[in-house]
């Protein structure tokens, strides 16, 4: 007796956008002073050319441009367009918290703008 094939589902396996597995895209954090290293900024002031992965900066010589702390005082944070925020807290709220930072600026300062004109637009009424 021949059983019968069962076509077994695909395995759902998560798929990792290549920016976000590449490191030399992330940018990191010093944990002493807030300073952000963004590969797409570079830093000017001492000498990082705009394209160069915190991978390939020397430890030795480089020192936060803010607090002079070394390279281990500098965490992950991942790349530019990756939403902030904890992972698990990603899925909760109206949608904002899938939001990016630059889009959330986007969010409230267009809301102040947005208020501003309506405020000054009191002063057409009559």
């Amino acid at each position: 007796m021949d059983t019968p094939e069962i076509d077994a589902p695909e395995l759902d396996t998560p798929q990792i956008p290549e920016e976000e597995s590449n490191p030399d895209s992330h940018r990191f954090e010093c944990r002493s002073c807030g300073f952000v290293y963004d590969p797409e900024e570079g830093v000017k002031k001492l000498g990082i050319e705009v394209g160069t992965p915190f991978t390939a900066i020397d430890p030795r010589r480089f020192r936060c441009p803010v607090c002079r702390s070394p390279v281990a005082a500098f965490r992950d944070i991942g790349p530019r367009n990756k939403p902030s925020g904890f992972e698990e807290n990603l899925k909760f709220g109206f949608g904002v918290n899938t939001l990016t930072p630059g889009q959330k600026n986007v969010l409230i300062f267009g809301g102040f703008a947005l208020a501003v004109a309506f405020f000054l637009s009191l002063y057409s009424l009559r």
